[in-house]
């Protein structure tokens, strides 16, 4: 059992819960929770360990013997101790350390729908959209260089397993216009030229969605070759992104 917050696994843990640098060097990232951790261990994504908690809850409990039989290296840490690396206040009382993915990058030519989530800065709204693009059908997403990390804890957490069941290819603008150059564009605009229910979004689609504060940036704009907006009758001014980008989603699955 580890014993002591200065022990250099968990500080290293820690490390891997704060900048986006130090994750991507490292080539790791964190998942925190039994059901992340579930999800985790049936995926493609590597696992590189398990910590969990003396005291972890009665599903932890039951699952460390599971993991353990499947070849998982899992180590148990001083409660006292756990509360340092748990990035959540009430902890289930386990936390995986897992390979970021280093799949190629492969753009399916048919029957498919693809996200891309420009300046997309809060946490939450990220795995919104990466939540919902899973639930639509969505087969890739896209990060570009202006959207958060999307393997921040919170991110992780809050995006509830979709990244165990999406590609995710964090690329500079360049790649991205030419992984999708076979595509219609979308994005979505507060002046889009088209209203969201009268687009066609039944070919394979490309749909970008904008931050919170400013929406798409310019070089979406430049990339998209139709803008949407949806149409809303009560007078507020816009929607959260996570809302908004689960909306277009949804609509082309629909």
């Amino acid at each position: 059992m580890i014993t002591s917050p200065h022990n250099p696994a968990m500080k290293f843990v820690r490390t891997l819960a704060g900048k986006a640098k130090d994750r991507r060097e490292a080539g790791l990232f964190l998942v925190e929770g039994a059901r992340l951790v579930e999800e985790l261990a049936k995926s493609a994504y590597g696992v590189e360990k398990i910590y969990y908690s003396e005291d972890a809850s009665a599903r932890v409990t039951k699952m460390i013997p599971l993991l353990e039989q499947h070849d998982f290296d899992c180590e148990s840490v001083a409660a006292s101790v756990f509360k340092t690396i748990a990035e959540t206040e009430t902890s289930q009382g386990i936390v995986a350390i897992a390979k970021l993915p280093n799949d190629p990058l492969n753009v399916p030519l048919t029957d498919s729908l693809i996200l891309i989530p420009d300046q997309i800065r809060d946490p939450g709204n990220l795995g919104t959209l990466l939540r919902s693009a899973v639930a639509a059908g969505a087969s890739l997403v896209l990060i570009p260089p202006e959207t958060v990390d999307p393997f921040s804890p919170k991110v992780v957490r809050s995006a509830m397993g979709a990244h165990f069941m999406l590609s995710i290819h964090e690329l500079g603008w360049e790649e991205i216009s030419n992984a999708v150059k076979q595509y219609n564009v979308f994005v979505a605009a507060a002046d889009g030229e088209q209203d969201l229910w009268q687009a066609n979004l039944t070919d394979p689609a490309v749909l970008i969605v904008g931050g919170e504060a400013e929406g798409a940036g310019e070089r979406s704009r430049d990339l998209a070759n139709h803008t949407l907006k949806i149409p809303m009758e009560g007078k507020i001014e816009s929607l959260n992104a996570g809302v908004a980008g689960s909306i277009i989603l949804f609509e082309a699955l629909r």
